[in-house]
């Protein structure tokens, strides 16, 4: 896997920093569609061209911390660990607004973010989102391109999870490679999580998904039944069995 970084949060900033409207707009779809071949020039579909007045001040404080270094510093650690694995991409950081838009759902988009990123990376981009609604330090977000990098390479050995046990296990693999410690639960939660989780391992409609993944919050946000799970619960279950798989010891059941 060759990576190169490319750095787009300029160029984000840039465009809030035009009148919130149709110039605005047009200017957003000028920079990320290419004219000639009316294909994607930079992934910014994330990206809320419509975004309020917290976006400025939010991308400031990314560029204020260099996030953009710290982000091509992570790449260019990972690059010589993932040599040998397949695909030559450029790596960029696109600020997702979920937090005061009604152009993007939290759990909707990350379920894209996790689970399908084939139109960016067939154009051989790796878009690490980055969300409104975190509080990120330079550690963290050098840890959301580790993770990002990490599932894209588990997903050109194994291809596009379909099950949830099959996204359990990539996201368990990419959360852990990248060195997150969370999300996590107490051990009765996550006693329970195994319990209410372990017979849906096989199951592929979205309302489980999005319910088993994100928890009961996830789940009535967007209409679907909860399974009385705390937010987060399978994310958290994928994390905690692959650290201990990694530490040699036996799954928590």
């Amino acid at each position: 896997m060759r990576l190169e970084y490319v750095p787009l949060l300029h160029t984000q900033r840039d465009l809030y920093a035009l009148p919130r409207g149709p110039e605005r707009f047009q200017a957003y779809l000028r920079t990320m569609v290419d004219p000639n071949s009316r294909d994607l020039r930079v992934p910014l579909a994330g990206m809320n061209p419509m975004g309020k007045d917290h976006l400025p001040p939010f991308l400031d404080g990314l560029l204020a911390m260099d996030a953009e270094g710290v982000a091509a510093a992570a790449v260019g650690e990972l690059a010589a660990a993932l040599e040998a694995e397949p695909g030559d991409y450029s790596v960029c950081l696109v600020v997702s607004d979920d937090l005061k838009g009604g152009w993007t759902n939290r759990y909707a988009a990350e379920f894209a973010y996790r689970f399908d990123q084939r139109a960016y990376t067939k154009r051989g981009w790796i878009a690490v989102t980055l969300w409104t609604s975190e509080a990120y330090t330079p550690a963290l977000v050098a840890q959301e391109v580790r993770v990002a990098l990490h599932r894209s390479a588990y997903i050109a050995h194994h291809g596009q999870a379909a099950t949830l046990g099959d996204m359990l296990t990539q996201e368990g693999y990419a959360l852990a490679g990248g060195g997150a410690t969370e999300p996590r639960l107490e051990p009765a939660a996550l006693e329970r999580a195994v319990a209410i989780l372990t017979p849906l391992l096989g199951r592929t409609e979205q309302p489980v998904l999005m319910a088993a993944l994100f928890g009961d919050a996830g789940a009535v946000e967007l209409g679907y039944p909860p399974l009385w799970l705390p937010p987060r619960a399978g994310l958290a279950l994928a994390l905690h069995r692959e650290q201990q798989a990694r530490a040699g010891r036996p799954e928590h059941r």
